[in-house]
């Protein structure tokens, strides 16, 4: 690079100065004057020596230049005026045919300033030596050009000329020889109307394959993108790339020429242009989500624009003018002009960009997650992890990428289970092993799969306040509960009767229609209860009766009741029980435990079965019920029942059950635990990390470099082996940061200070 650099400073130095001796008073060359010569001499030692000799003889006199690659340049032969060779025109240089064209063959064919000869004339007066095309040596320079290559160079040139152009190590200065001629034709021969629309548009597919096959040349790239934005200004009709106007360089004429024809017709910015806008503008750069996750990026991009501007924003036309200015890659097409329309250029106007701008943040904002996790080791855009992490805005790609097979199991189970599957079932769909519990995160990952899919799952703990187990259950039904969702206070209170229902209903191990039935109308008759309400209750009420019920954990809050609340929670233990018209024994024994649990004599059971249904007329004992009842003949209703909490002297009984029933413990433990068990788990609900594993991350963070063995000492303490803490401790950085908090370089293990602040922030 240094030395292209250097042979390219040379000769800009001989422009400049070139520039600066014909502006010289006289502007007249003086010949045949004595003078004193002042010589400056550049000499760069590199591989290819450049000697750039200027003399002048006095101030107001032209400078003479001579500018030599280290061997004297061959001097051209041929008088015949150089031609273009077009497609298909089959030519013998030098033994060899040439059928494919696209160059200029000749002696005479001036640069457009008239000092030197055009870069890339083929010129077969020169001395040329058949040499592969690998071959390359110090005439290969920075501007190089047809006749300043040595003999092999030429015939180096031809033999790539000759074959099929495609070869990605050929050196770059054969291509770019190459190049200058088609940049001539398209510049210079096509604006005189010497080049016809079939030929232009071979010329441009022809700069196009150029471009995809060298690439990797960020010169060249940029080079041949340029010629192909001015063939689609200069024949628009005739040529077109869509792909060149949406991720324009910061000096694309394309672009700018776009947005000025926008504007100057009052016409709306559409939102793929503002999007190119927002990459052209030059005092903003994209963010790294922005760059790692460019598809989700542009499609959020467009969808807020879109849904904020409709159309788009309309710019009023600004007085600046466009100017079309063209850098040439060749040194023989310097000072190259094009025909200019009168147009606005409104592509650094602050006014507009600051609105795209602000699109563009929240785009990255909300993207951030997403893309942090897709910066980890082996993961994909396909994990059901990361398509969680997706904006609601980009909800539909969660489909494309993985989110389809499971919409259609959920309409089936939906359709033919009522919605009703096992966790294991569900599971499968998060494309990771079965864990042995299901715990906070756990359950976090089934709500926010379903949600993301545009599904409710029960139960669902931020609502429902209960969790399953690995080998429960699991409802799901349609729409869910939405991002926005607050439940309603008629909301919990019918959710704690619905617990207790299910309870009762489910003693004997099945439930009747009829009991179905009257807790599915404490649901319907609710007119406080919103749609969304509604079926998320159905949906717990049915994962309720399909769960095993457990009091596990209740016994300690149930004696902050008083009297009077215990005695409300048992009238509807006994409605619900006398639902179906018939109390069973095994009804009778399961509400006997459940006044004992709340602190009630258990011989009040019979008593208070007699009294509510005495007070109920057509209610009898199940002996003489008819076989026939249905559900509009029972004459007791649940509904009454509840009327029961709002009639109640405590106006607290609603706040008191809600206290009771926060949340299922799993059955089979113990209210009682080992103090430091206990001290453990609320470290880990509290930092997301056990305690052995937070008190060495709190260690290490002390310090930003530890060496191994350092470390090693810290884990022997805790009972830990290095790699496997450093591992764990990582994992849960990136759970909380989407980071690594460590990293490991040989014996040395590094603290991310940065990362370490986020987790504790």
């Amino acid at each position: 690079m240094d030395f292209w650099l250097l042979i390219g400073g040379a000769v800009i130095s001989y422009y400049v100065i070139k520039a600066i001796a014909m502006s010289s008073k006289n502007k007249v060359q003086k010949k045949n004057r004595p003078s004193s010569e002042n010589e400056i001499r550049v000499a760069m030692t590199t591989s290819n020596r450049v000697v750039t000799n200027i003399s002048r003889e006095h101030d107001d006199d032209l400078a003479t230049f001579s500018i030599s690659y280290g061997y004297e340049q061959e001097k051209s032969k041929n008088k015949t005026l150089g031609k273009w060779i077009k497609p298909g025109e089959s030519i013998t240089i030098n033994g060899q045919t040439f059928n494919e064209g696209n160059f200029y063959f000749g002696g005479k064919l001036n640069s457009l300033d008239g000092y030197v000869t055009e870069a890339s004339l083929v010129d077969d007066s020169l001395e040329i030596e058949k040499t592969p095309s690998s071959y390359e040596d110090e005439s290969l320079g920075y501007w190089p050009s047809f006749i300043s290559l040595t003999p092999k160079g030429r015939g180096a040139f031809l033999s790539w000329l000759s074959g099929n152009r495609s070869e990605p190590e050929t050196p770059l200065g054969y291509v770019f020889i190459y190049f200058y001629g088609l940049e001539r034709r398209i510049t210079v021969d096509s604006i005189k109307h010497e080049v016809d629309d079939t030929e232009f548009k071979s010329l441009f597919d022809e700069i196009l394959r150029l471009k995809i096959i060298y690439d990797s040349s960020r010169s060249f790239s940029n080079y041949s993108l340029r010629l192909l934005e001015i063939m689609c200004l200069l024949r628009p009709l005739v040529v077109s790339h869509p792909e060149l106007e949406k991720t324009p360089q910061r000096d694309s004429l394309l672009f700018k020429h776009r947005l000025a024809t926008t504007v100057n017709e009052e016409n709306p910015v559409p939102a793929e242009l503002a999007l190119a806008w927002i990459r052209f503008y030059p005092d903003y750069n994209l963010k790294k989500p922005a760059r790692r996750c460019d598809y989700e990026f542009n499609q959020m991009f467009t969808r807020l624009y879109s849904k904020k501007y409709g159309d788009g924003i309309i710019v009023k036309p600004n007085k600046t003018r466009l100017k079309i200015q063209y850098y040439p890659a060749s040194s023989s097409l310097r000072g190259i002009s094009f025909p200019q329309q009168d147009l606005p250029d409104p592509s650094n106007l602050k006014g507009p960009v600051n609105k795209l701008i602000a699109i563009a943040d929240k785009c990255t904002s909300e993207l951030d997650a997403y893309s942090r996790y897709l910066a980890k080791p082996e993961t994909s855009s396909t994990d059901i992890e990361a398509i969680l992490l997706l904006p609601d805005e980009l909800s539909d790609l969660g489909t494309t990428l993985g989110l389809g097979k499971f919409k259609e199991w959920a309409d089936d189970v939906i359709s033919t289970k009522n919605g009703l599957v096992s966790v294991e079932e569900f599971w499968r769909y998060t494309k990771s092993s079965l864990p042995a519990k299901i715990n906070k995160k756990e359950a976090e990952l089934i709500q926010n799969l379903a949600q993301k899919a545009g599904y409710g799952v029960a139960p669902d703990t931020r609502y429902h306040h209960a969790k399953t187990s690995v080998d429960g259950k699991l409802i799901i039904f349609s729409e869910g509960h939405g991002k926005y969702f607050e439940p309603s206070k008629s909301f919990s209170e019918i959710a704690i009767v619905l617990r207790l229902g299910a309870m009762v209903a489910t003693i004997d191990s099945h439930v009747e229609q009829v009991e179905l039935h009257s807790l599915t109308q404490l649901i319907d008759h609710n007119v406080n209860l919103s749609p969304t309400e509604k079926r998320s209750l159905h949906a717990y009420l049915v994962w309720r009766l399909n769960t095993p019920s457990n009091v596990t954990g209740l016994k300690s809050r149930v004696e902050l009741l008083s009297k009077t609340e215990k005695q409300t929670v048992s009238r509807i233990l006994i409605g619900v029980a006398m639902a179906d018209g018939k109390i069973d024994p095994e009804e009778i024994k399961q509400l006997e435990k459940l006044y004992t649990l709340l602190g009630l004599d258990k011989a009040l059971v019979t008593r208070d079965i007699h009294g509510m249904s005495s007070s109920k007329a057509g209610l009898r004992p199940s002996s003489h019920q008819s076989e026939n009842n249905s559900p509009a003949s029972i004459s007791f209703q649940l509904d009454e029942s509840i009327l029961a909490i709002h009639e109640s002297e405590t106006k607290d009984v609603q706040s008191m059950l809600s206290a009771i029933f926060v949340e299922d413990e799993p059955a089979g433990e113990s209210d009682d635990s080992d103090d430091s068990a206990t001290d453990s788990t609320v470290a880990e609900e509290e930092t997301g990390i056990d305690k052995l594993h937070y008190v060495l991350f709190e260690s290490l963070i002390r310090k930003n470099t530890w060496t191994r063995e350092e470390v090693e000492a810290l884990c022997r303490d805790s009972g830990l082996m290095v790699s496997g803490a450093l591992e764990t401790i990582n994992d849960w950085s990136f759970d909380k940061v989407d980071a690594a908090v460590f990293e490991e370089d040989g014996d040395a293990i590094y603290v991310d200070q940065e990362i370490v602040e986020e987790i504790e922030g």
